[in-house]
């Protein structure tokens, strides 16, 4: 795929995640809707035209490029060496987290109560491990995410993988925005492949929605977590009926 396409195809992936359709698009950027589908089909975008399709979105052109750039998912798995290097450091995990959601130095001194010392110290390790890049004013740019993928056999999640899922499932999900779904059924191959393929792109759209709002000021977001599993399985309750039986 060209960047050119690619960059157009994050663009729609964009306009899906935000739930905007191309007439209201248009109405936002003074075009008609024929006009807004003519330039996403024939991929004649002009800059100001672009910088004007992005503004109505919520994002800016440095940030749809750099979203192109990494790929089908704003998602990223780090090293081995760089998750060893967070694990072995709960403080260092913190700090990077905070500098993934966009926090400010200063915010992130307040949260983790740190002085100015310690913060430049964190900074020259995560720097140090390519995480970021550390810019004058205590200011800094990642190089990896904004949403990481913890391997799953990696440093990190040996470590706090169970203190995570022990915390996350202490919630009865009976609030207006959580949400807890079970199913089981029998599918064939096929469908449990289709099945997992559309669970692969809500973590894709996930990533997304991560990187759009990574920006946004801290009271217009707050710390979500996604929890998605899929597997094999039999409930465990038809071995102790067909032990009964034998019984």
């Amino acid at each position: 795929m060209s960047e050119c396409a690619q960059i157009i195809e994050v663009l729609k992936r964009t306009l899906k995640n935000r739930g905007m359709t191309y007439r209201e698009l248009a109405k936002q950027v003074g075009l008609s809707e024929a006009s807004i589908k003519r330039v996403f089909a024939e991929e004649t975008f002009t800059l100001q035209r672009l910088e004007k399709i992005c503004r109505a979105v919520g994002m800016t052109v440095s940030e749809l490029v750099r979203m192109a750039d990494q790929g089908e998912s704003n998602s990223h798995y780090l090293s081995v060496e760089q998750e060893q290097l967070l694990a072995a450091d709960p403080r260092l995990l913190a700090c990077f987290y905070l500098l993934l959601n966009g926090r400010a130095a200063t915010e992130i001194q307040t949260r983790l109560q740190l002085g100015e010392r310690e913060l430049r110290a964190l900074y020259v390790k995560l720097d140090a491990a390519k995480l970021i890049e550390s810019l004058p004013g205590l200011k800094t740019r990642l190089r990896v995410g904004p949403v990481v993928a913890w391997r799953t056999d990696g440093p990190v999640r040996r470590v706090h993988e169970r203190q995570v899922k022990a915390e996350f499932l202490q919630s009865d999900f009976s609030g207006s925005d959580e949400a807890l779904h079970f199913h089981t059924a029998e599918l064939s191959a096929a469908s449990a492949q289709l099945l997992f393929r559309k669970l692969e792109q809500l973590t894709r759209e996930f990533a997304d929605f991560a990187a759009l709002d990574r920006n946004l000021s801290v009271k217009n977001k707050r710390s979500v977590a996604l929890l998605l599993a899929f597997r094999p399985w039999v409930f465990s309750m038809f071995d102790g009926l067909t032990q009964q039986k034998k019984a």
